[in-house]
């Protein structure tokens, strides 16, 4: 325990641990403080309401990257005042509107979402090194365990026994003043060098270099590439060509490894969600609705465990394998019988939640340099929120047509798919990197 004893030991770390475990809060209650206003005080069936969430989600899946990158340009202040007003004005506003308006102003809230997840893993890849951001990582991941374990459930006591209009009320005004204290503790988004210059990652450099070469090349290079450029060509081609180099270079560190973690980070997504619908719907099935807490209970339980013990190991795991073994461990829960037993069964799987996300992150920090990490940062939530939308409906229909058990199974398999799709795709853009590197070599 004693490195996470360092790490709280400095103040400025634990609290923006603190604030950022504070901001998710909101958050983390919106989607199930939303669907009830729009059951319980507009009369509106699950489906209606659902589209209203999942405009949100679409929201966010969009505006994430964006507010990453206003992060890495802007400086954080300046980044984040545009969410502070408008979330308060949004959220304030919804509960006196009409369903359309609603619509209109949750997809706004979720473009204009404050950027948590950005700032405080961009933050804790800043302020840490090695082991140490290996422990910082497991940490926030188990403070986001606990805000996910408090936040829906605390949605559903106000809608029930307060009012939703109030709810949503302290929602947009408490992720303002979540993201007023970012703003005040400013965290570091870029580490200070001489001359305001940030370190490049080894995989930029690499990339930087080869982008270096094939601006100076021959037209034989450029036939290898597949872009011959013609004699005596337009203007417009030019430009067209320029923007195109603009382009790519703005993604050049998205590599065929960084493609993976993101796949991953959906992936993961996707079968936790699965997960927690299944849960659900086996428990109604059975009839014991109530046992809900049983159950989740053993399963964050675990993954509290689980990412106190990976921040302590002394090595980087992939977060490939490790959502590979969460995939293969939710498999398992096909068999269980009753509520105990579900609870028993979601315990190894749970195990696995928090190193998961904890080891796709590090992993980001250390493949992306700093001038473009906020924005990574924006694309793995994107991947992470899209893999969350795409869980549940999916899980939602095998658990239709084939029963909750099945949709364990199905759920479980799906990640072990995804994962072989991620290792897929880097061994494909690895060897047209490799072709590049060595049509490069034969032109010097």
């Amino acid at each position: 325990m004693k490195r996470y004893w360092q790490i709280l030991s400095q103040p400025k770390i634990a609290t923006l641990l603190v604030i950022g475990m504070v901001a998710r809060l909101p958050h983390s209650a919106l989607s199930m403080l939303l669907l009830l206003h729009l059951v319980l005080n507009l009369d509106q069936d699950w489906t209606t309401a659902g589209l209203a969430t999942a405009l949100m989600t679409i929201g966010i899946a969009i505006g994430a990257p964006w507010r990453g990158s206003r992060v890495d340009t802007w400086g954080l202040r300046r980044a984040l005042l545009p969410s502070v007003i408008v979330e308060t004005a949004v959220w304030c506003t919804v509960p006196h509107v009409s369903l359309p308006f609603v619509y209109l102003l949750a997809f706004i809230g979720g473009l204009f979402a404050l950027p948590v997840f950005s700032v405080v893993r961009t933050a804790l890849g800043i302020m840490t090194t090695g082991e140490t951001r290996r422990s910082a990582f497991a940490l926030d991941a188990m403070a986001t365990e606990l805000v996910f374990i408090v936040g829906p459930a605390s949605a559903g006591l106000i809608a029930t026994q307060i009012s939703t209009t109030i709810g949503l009320s302290v929602i947009g005004i408490s992720t303002s003043l979540a993201g007023l204290g970012l703003m005040w503790l400013n965290p570091p988004t870029r580490s200070e060098s001489t001359g305001g210059e940030t370190t490049a990652s080894a995989h930029e450099e690499r990339l930087g270099a080869e982008a270096s070469l094939l601006a100076s090349a021959p037209a034989g290079v450029h036939e290898v590439e597949g872009e011959l450029i013609l004699a005596g060509a337009k203007s417009t081609k030019a430009r067209i060509k320029a923007r195109g180099r603009a382009f790519k270079s703005r993604f050049s560190w998205m590599s065929a490894t960084v493609l993976a973690v993101f796949i991953a980070a959906g992936g993961a997504g996707a079968l936790l969600t699965g997960t927690e619908v299944g849960i659900v719907a086996d428990l109604e099935h059975r009839g014991v609705p109530a046992d809900l807490g049983i159950v989740f209970f053993f399963w964050c339980a675990a993954s509290l465990v689980g990412g106190l013990f990976y921040g302590m190991i002394e090595r980087q795991i992939s977060p490939l394998f490790l959502l590979l073994a969460m995939g293969v461990l939710t498999i398992p829960m096909y068999f269980a019988t009753d509520t105990w037993s579900l609870a028993l069964l979601s315990i190894a799987p749970g195990l696995l939640c928090a190193p998961t996300l904890s080891a796709a992150s590090e992993w980001l920090t250390d493949l992306v340099a700093e001038k473009r990490r906020g924005e990574a940062m924006g694309w793995y939530g994107t991947a992470m929120t899209t893999g969350t939308a795409l869980g549940s409906p999916l899980t939602g229909a095998m658990v239709d047509g084939y029963g909750s058990g099945p949709a364990f199974a199905g759920i479980g398999i799906l990640a072990v798919f995804v994962v072989l799709v991620a290792l897929v795709a880097q061994q494909i853009r690895r060897r047209i990197r490799g072709r590049r590197r060595s049509a490069l070599n034969q032109v010097h």
